[in-house]
């Protein structure tokens, strides 16, 4: 996939519109539509696997699989999104609400 993007929150964009295409795929000739196919536990299984090679990437140090875990984590968690009917948008606006806030103070206000 060749990024003709201008900022991150583009590639996530584009990421975004592809997977909505790829939802409805052959499962045989796409990874997503794999997935959506075989439902959300099948998603589910795959956000955790990825959060927890995240966090052995993160413990051993290595900069380059750190970033790899979190490529992976990022993707099953818009695969996740998506089967949801939810976009890369919806979370972007949550960290555009909660930009001035601090964590602490945010984090209490959910308890409200």
């Amino acid at each position: 996939m060749e990024n003709k993007t201008n900022s991150p929150k583009d590639v996530l964009f584009a990421l975004s519109e592809i997977m909505e295409k790829r939802k409805t795929a052959n499962p045989d000739e796409s990874y997503v539509a794999k997935l959506f196919n075989e439902g959300v536990d099948a998603i589910l299984k795959k956000v955790s696997e990825e959060a927890t090679e995240t966090v052995i990437a993160s413990k051993c140090g290595e900069n380059d699989a750190i970033i790899h875990e979190i490529a992976d984590l990022w993707f099953h968690t818009i695969v996740l999104l998506k089967y949801h009917n939810l976009e890369v948008e919806d979370i972007i606006k949550e960290f555009e609400r909660r930009f001035g806030i601090s964590g602490i103070e945010e984090k209490a206000n959910r308890t409200k």
